[in-house]
């Protein structure tokens, strides 16, 4: 298990994730982002707009879907 924050994922806060895969950490802030704005957190709206946006150009995205494999793979194991 690892742990990713928000703002390692381009959020804005430090709310962290647990995950056995960088996939699960990933849709863990996709949901805290919808959570937080569907909230009125106007903090989260520019990070949710940029990862809509990341799914609708795939081949964009994909270059910050790389990079957060790659981080999440370099964290130490949660203790």
């Amino acid at each position: 298990m690892k742990t990713m924050t928000c703002k390692q994922m381009g959020g804005p806060c430090d709310h962290p994730f647990h995950g056995k895969t960088a996939d699960e950490v990933i849709k863990a802030q996709d949901a805290h982002l919808k959570e937080m704005v569907a909230g009125d957190d106007d903090s989260h709206q520019s990070a949710l707009k940029l990862m809509q946006g990341r799914w609708k150009n795939p081949i964009a995205g994909m270059g910050w879907y790389i990079q957060t494999k790659k981080d999440f793979a370099a964290l130490p194991e949660d203790k």
